[in-house]
C-alpha cells in the first residue's frame, strides 16, 4: 500500500497528504466517530484503511468514497466493489449533497495543510456550508497538528475526540458540528 502512496505524492504532492497509509488504529478511531451515520462521505479515501474500517464497523450504511487521485480512485472501487467511489473534488461531491436527508457523517482525512490554499479555503467553505444546513452532520477529520485542523465559523465548534499514539506520525482526531 505505501508505493501506491508514494506513488500519488510524487504525482500531485500537494493534494496527498502522508507517504504511509493511516494506521488500523486511527482508522478504527476515525470509524467509531461516524457510529449512529444514516450516510457517511468519506473524503480522501486514499488507499483504503478508513474505507475498510467503515464498512467494517458500520456494516449497511451507505458509503461514498471520494478519491481526486484517478489511480487510487480505481483501485478503491476494485478494493470494495460494494462502494460508491467517486473520483472527484471534495467540495464538489460534498456540494451535490447538500440536500439529502438524514445524519450525513463526512469522514476526512484531506490534507488541509498542504493543499494549495484556495483550493483548501474552497472545500472549507464548501464543507462549513454543509454542515450549517443541518445541525445532525459532523465532520470527522484527522490532523497531524495539536490544533484543530482549520478554523470555522462562529457557528460550528470543533472537539478533539481523541489522540491515536498508534500511528505515523501521531495524530488527533476531531469533530466538527454546528452549535447547537
Amino acid at each position: 500500500m505505501p508505493v501506491q502512496l508514494l506513488l500519488a505524492m510524487l504525482r500531485n504532492p500537494a493534494s496527498t497528504g502522508a507517504v504511509m497509509p493511516s494506521s488500523r488504529t486511527l482508522a478504527n478511531a476515525m470509524a467509531g466517530a461516524a457510529v449512529g451515520a444514516d450516510t457517511v462521505v468519506e473524503l480522501g479515501a486514499g488507499t483504503g484503511p478508513v474505507t475498510e474500517a467503515l464498512l467494517r464497523r458500520l456494516p449497511g450504511v451507505p458509503l461514498i468514497a471520494v478519491e481526486l487521485q484517478p489511480a487510487l480512485a480505481r483501485r478503491l472501487q476494485a478494493r470494495f466493489p460494494t462502494v460508491d467511489v467517486r473520483q472527484a473534488a471534495a467540495k464538489e461531491v460534498v456540494n451535490g449533497l447538500i440536500e439529502r436527508p438524514g445524519r450525513v457523517v463526512l469522514v476526512s482525512s484531506l490534507p488541509f495543510r498542504s493543499l494549495p490554499r484556495e483550493v483548501a479555503a474552497e472545500t472549507v467553505d464548501s464543507l462549513c456550508r454543509f454542515l450549517a444546513h443541518d445541525g445532525e452532520r459532523k465532520l470527522v477529520q484527522f490532523t497531524y497538528q495539536p490544533r484543530a485542523p482549520f478554523a470555522v465559523p462562529r457557528q460550528l465548534r470543533w472537539h478533539r475526540r481523541a489522540v491515536v499514539w498508534r500511528n505515523t506520525p501521531p495524530a488527533g482526531v476531531w469533530e466538527l458540528q454546528a452549535v447547537r
